[in-house]
């Protein structure tokens, strides 16, 4: 990325106009490959180099002269979204930041007593935690400054449910090595990760999402080399293969050894939705009820009606009902 009002509206030209990537952008946007999944246009909002109202109404004029579908309808969608986290924080104010989130100390489904183990957190943070969809997003982070969408919700649900480490060290790192960081969206999406909005909680089940988003492996192959010659059926859960066929793979999972045995047991559900805290893994919607994803193809095929989708991507994104907005 280069900052800057000149950069940002070649950004803007090139992705609406030049590529004519809007009319697609609902269908590739849960990516994580490449610069064009997506808009990319969060670093330069974030520092202000061009403004929500210009990217919309460019959609505008685009959806007048070129195609309106739901694609150029849910770009308008995020950056209201990124306007409504400005608006909660404007209500809630410094209580975003506490651990408790905008609940205070009353009681609700979500409380929990959170942990901080610091050698888990540096795990996290590295890119170390054994799960492979978790670690490749992490290390894009560390290495880029960059975090795909989809990968930013698994990461903070698996930090705040499956890991249960306090969120706010979550949104504290995040802060630190986002190009595109934003105060309020930043923290609204992590109080809202750790269930201290008073919405439903929402825990992605990694496993799910890893066979969903990143069919076949080749993100995680792309930032977690140690697993590159895994078999596809290995490459997400390395910690099933034998001894034999690690050794036939070149790479050894477990403690001190080439990649890390799972941080958290797989086979055990997080104490928070034991308790009646939360809905059921899996689902997307960044902590605000979406349920994006159903069930994928039969026998883990990848559904291939959509040529418009990643090659990752095993299913469809499902989205709330397209709504109306205006803005002059």
């Amino acid at each position: 990325y280069k900052g800057g009002e000149t950069f940002a509206l070649a950004r803007v030209q090139d992705y609406i106009w030049d590529k004519d990537l809007l009319k697609v952008y609902f269908d590739t946007r849960n990516g994580m490959i490449g610069s064009d999944y997506s808009t990319k246009f969060a670093p330069w909002l974030a520092h202000g180099n061009v403004s929500p109202r210009y990217i919309a109404r460019e959609c505008r004029k685009y959806e007048q002269v070129r195609v309106e579908n739901k694609s150029t309808y849910w770009v308008v969608f995020e950056l209201l979204w990124r306007d409504y986290f400005k608006f909660f924080a404007k209500k809630h104010g410094d209580g975003i930041f506490y651990q408790n989130g905008i609940l205070g100390n009353r009681s609700h489904g979500n409380k929990r007593k959170w942990g901080m183990d610091a050698k888990q957190v540096k795990a996290w943070k590295e890119g170390m935690t054994g799960y492979p969809l978790v670690d490749a997003n992490m290390r894009e982070l560390a290495a880029t400054g960059f975090m795909s969408n989809r990968g930013r919700q698994n990461v903070a649900s698996f930090f705040t449910i499956d890991m249960n480490m306090d969120w706010r060290y979550g949104g504290d790192h995040f802060e630190e090595t986002l190009l595109d960081y934003d105060v309020h969206s930043n923290w609204g999406n992590w109080c809202s990760a750790a269930g201290m909005t008073g919405g439903r909680l929402n825990r992605f089940n990694i496993l799910k999402q890893s066979k969903d988003y990143d069919f076949g492996g080749d993100y995680v192959r792309l930032w977690c080399p140690e697993l590159k010659d895994v078999p596809d059926k290995y490459v997400h859960e390395p910690w099933q293969m034998s001894e034999a066929l690690m050794e036939e793979c070149g790479v050894k999972i477990g403690p001190g050894r080439d990649y890390p045995s799972p941080i958290v047991n797989p086979n055990v559900q997080p104490r928070i939705m034991n308790n009646g805290g939360g809905g059921r893994g899996g689902r997307g919607g960044r902590g605000r009820g979406g349920k994006q994803g159903g069930r994928g193809g039969r026998n883990g095929q990848r559904r291939d009606n959509n040529t418009n989708r990643g090659k990752g991507q095993r299913q469809d994104m499902k989205s709330l009902k397209v709504g109306t907005y205006k803005f002059d």
